[in-house]
């Protein structure tokens, strides 16, 4: 574990330590579904990567680095499956009236907004949570730039991660050149987050000044009846920067990330999870140069970028689970028995 004298974290240990990005949820407990939307409304250069088998979501093919668009101005992730894709309507509508998104003629604009949905059908009151285009506008009216709420809120509202509760999580690194790099997590994986030989997180040695708290220092019983039954699973998330990317890189920094999700959720990418991973950078801040052999001058700081997206992703998977809350049937990692 880290120096826990030593903190290498932002101020928030947040998404949100990257500046240009604001985070908002809305969460209904009674739906045990939510929505989190991660608003940068100046743009950020976006990039995409899906790693799983059975993946929701919207305007993913658009950030492919050989189409038109470079920024993206949101980033929807929510539960609902294919009904919770609508909440990114709501968000494009809130953009809209504020004037964000890609130039149009006589001053119009045209909202960017990727999405993600994870499988949290039959968790509520009815089994189609009521999500739609106001559940995104009532996360975007809460989104700010300051300290995240994460566990049983926003997307991971209703998400079960290998057969205990599942939740929203984030975490944050300030990088030796000065760049931060974070993100942000829904886990509701087929998978387990928890070494089930030892009771405590696969990844738990990532920790940075004791983040996890004392739910970190527990090692717990798993639930007998084993991970979650398929198809209703998927992690999804976004990881941010503010170094100065174009979507090639951008899509770089995505694919490294997933490499965090594999780490710390095991079996990840199945035929039954819809894995993604969004990277936004908001270009505050050069990308470093390096001289050497290779033609590639950036490719070093791209490696570190992309190592600390993967870390952070780690990190906020891990604090979705350990803060989540049980809802209904579904149990938490703090009520677990202690071994």
């Amino acid at each position: 574990m880290s120096d826990p004298g030593v903190s290498k974290f932002g101020p928030h240990n947040a998404l949100t330590d990257v500046a240009g990005i604001s985070v908002g949820h809305y969460t209904s407990w009674e739906a045990a579904s939510g929505v989190t939307v991660i608003l940068a409304p100046e743009g950020a250069v976006g990039g995409v990567d899906v790693r799983g088998s059975a993946p929701g979501t919207r305007e993913t093919d658009l950030l492919d680095p050989v189409n038109l668009v470079e920024k993206v101005q949101a980033v929807v992730l929510t539960g609902g499956s294919v009904y919770g894709l609508a909440a990114a309507d709501g968000v494009v509508q809130w953009l809209a009236q504020k004037g964000c998104g890609f130039p149009l003629e006589n001053g119009q604009v045209a909202p960017i907004v990727p999405a993600a949905a994870l499988f949290d059908l039959g968790r509520g009151n009815s089994f189609v949570p009521p999500s739609g285009p106001e559940w995104g506008q009532r996360a975007c009216a809460a989104a700010d730039a300051g300290p995240v709420p994460i566990g049983s809120v926003g997307a991971g509202t209703g998400a079960l991660a290998g057969g205990i509760k599942g939740g929203l999580g984030t975490a944050s690194e300030r990088l030796e050149n000065g760049l931060i790099t974070a993100a942000i997590v829904a886990v509701n994986s087929l998978g387990t987050v928890v070494n089930p030989r030892t009771g405590r997180p696969w990844e738990i040695g990532l920790e940075m000044d004791r983040e996890f708290g004392a739910q970190g220092l527990r090692a717990v019983r798993l639930p007998e009846e084993g991970p979650s039954a398929p198809p209703s699973n998927t992690t999804i998330g976004v990881v941010a920067t503010d170094a100065r990317l174009n979507k090639a890189q951008a899509q770089k920094i995505a694919q490294m990330a997933h490499d965090g999700l594999a780490r710390a959720i095991r079996p990840a990418h199945t035929m039954f999870d819809g894995d993604t991973i969004f990277c936004l950078a908001t270009g505050r801040k050069p990308l470093p140069e390096t001289k050497g052999f290779f033609s590639a001058p950036q490719a070093q700081a791209l490696n570190e970028l992309g190592r600390a997206a993967a870390d952070c992703l780690t990190r906020a998977i891990i604090r979705a689970v350990l803060e989540a809350d049980s809802l209904r049937k579904m149990r938490a990692f703090r009520d677990l028995p202690t071994r």
